[in-house]
């Protein structure tokens, strides 16, 4: 058997190709987007994907499973497990409905489905069997259900997808997957999760890529609950903490139910001179991403850019500063080449940002604006609006600045209502070092605020101030 894990440090998101090598054909479980490391996996090990499936209908990334079908003519698998409310679309209907149980074999490997509610209604985990080695399952991918020292947080419906009160009985569900599902496998089986340190679908998750059940019996927080049959311990425990959900959240929910656009072969990237970026600019056709940090863009950047910096969390920032649904225009993007380019276009994808058509490499030739910075020493005498803290609530709740508001930079565009309105004063906004605070400060000046920046955010200030910071 071959199983090899894709994981995405962009977005914290791990998907498998599973392949039986005696029949050369492999499954790919929760796909991305952006295709090729599946292909070329499939053809390093002289393979052919012959099926794909996910283990729910995702939040935090719109999934590949549709894109991956057409590309390659595999067969999709999706849950027909949650009720009505949780069904795929007619997109789906030449996809395979899976109920709990079912199987789906490929030569001596045989992937069960196992429906494990809780995370979502219809959450499916794979049981992983290689008929070559054993007749029973080695292998458990767990999806968004069992992670590396924590579970996946029941909470998404409701922060992130309208629901009302549905975390109560999704911990209630989680519970009962642990307890009717999870445990009643052996020690040895190894658990392969879709999500790793700093995901935003749980609250504690572990660095470390995989697990087994034996070692979550017996070492994680929620097993003392399990074992003493405290369910309403288990959930309080559980429901308290949660990170803040980001926004886009919903959106991704919806398009993986109704089914993600395929988009295809991508169209070549237009390289841009700078009098061709600037006359796109002045007509407010196009959007300028610069995707520096926050000291360079500091030094100096397009007027109503967006900062969104550098590739390796260009999914996840991008997704916070740009709604799709809301906006249209193309996207020209700040990079040192066309390979470059198609790094950060590959990411943004992964959140159904679709919109990048070109590239500059250098910003000599546009006319340059200074984002506003005020420092800690000059804040007390700032003339402001709003004290705006973008960092999630648990950091917040550690400590803030007196006087300032907490919205995360993830839900800030979603919450302007929150925010003081355009033209009645100045907005500081701050984060934890400065990262942060620049990306949500770049969303909104394009949407047309007076924002000026805590030069070094939170740390700069604590430091200045040195006494302890207010806690909530």
């Amino acid at each position: 058997m071959l199983l090899e894990r894709i994981y995405d440090e962009d977005l914290a998101q791990a998907s498998y190709l599973i392949g039986c090598q005696a029949k050369g054909a492999a499954i790919v479980v929760d796909p991305r987007r952006d295709l090729d490391v599946y292909l070329e996996l499939a053809e390093k090990h002289g393979m052919r994907i012959v099926a794909v499936t996910e283990t729910h209908i995702h939040a935090d990334y719109l999934s590949g499973t549709r894109e991956l079908a057409a590309r390659t003519g595999a067969r999709m698998h999706v849950s027909d497990e949650g009720g009505p409310d949780w069904t795929y679309s007619e997109a789906f209907d030449d996809a395979v409905r899976m109920k709990h149980g079912h199987r789906i074999r490929l030569g001596n490997i045989v992937v069960e489905a196992v429906h494990t509610p809780g995370h979502t209604p219809e959450h499916m985990s794979f049981l992983i069997t290689d008929g070559a080695q054993s007749s029973e399952p080695g292998f458990m991918l767990t999806g968004d259900f069992v992670f590396v020292g924590d579970l996946g947080r029941p909470d998404l419906l409701d922060e992130a997808a309208g629901g009302v009160d549905t975390r109560f009985r999704g911990a209630g569900d989680l519970f009962a997957s642990l307890r009717d599902r999870f445990l009643t496998l052996p020690d040895y089986v190894q658990v392969l999760p879709a999500h790793g340190s700093g995901s935003a679908c749980g609250k504690a998750l572990g660095a470390i890529a995989a697990s087994t059940v034996g070692y979550e019996r017996n070492f994680s927080w929620w097993s003392r609950y399990l074992r003493d049959g405290d369910e309403q311990g288990f959930v309080d425990e559980l429901l308290s903490g949660q990170p803040d959900a980001h926004a886009y959240f919903g959106r991704m929910k919806v398009q993986n139910k109704v089914g993600p656009a395929v988009i295809g072969e991508a169209p070549e990237l237009i390289e841009y001179t700078a009098p061709q970026l600037a006359a796109a600019l002045s007509d407010d056709s196009v959007i300028f991403v610069d995707t520096r940090g926050n000291r360079e863009v500091h030094e100096g950047t397009v007027a109503r850019s967006l900062n969104v910096p550098g590739v390796d969390k260009a999914a996840s920032y991008g997704a916070w500063v740009y709604d799709p649904e809301t906006e249209s225009r193309p996207l020209v993007l700040l990079a040192s080449n066309r390979a470059e380019a198609e790094a950060l276009r590959d990411h943004l994808v992964r959140v159904g940002i679709d919109t990048v058509r070109g590239y500059i490499v250098s910003l000599d030739g546009l006319e340059l604006v200074r984002p506003k910075l005020v420092g800690p020493e000059d804040l007390d005498g700032f003339e402001r609006a709003m004290l705006l803290d973008v960092r999630n609530r648990t950091e917040y709740a550690e400590g803030h600045l007196p006087g300032a508001a907490q919205l995360s930079g993830g839900r800030l565009l979603w919450n302007l209502d929150s925010l003081s309105a355009p033209g009645e004063g100045t907005i500081v906004c701050y984060c934890q070092s400065g990262v942060r605070g620049s990306v949500a400060a770049s969303a909104l000046r394009r949407a047309g605020y007076d924002v000026a920046e805590l030069e070094g955010s939170y740390l700069a200030w604590a430091a200045w101030a040195g006494r302890l910071p207010v806690a909530a």
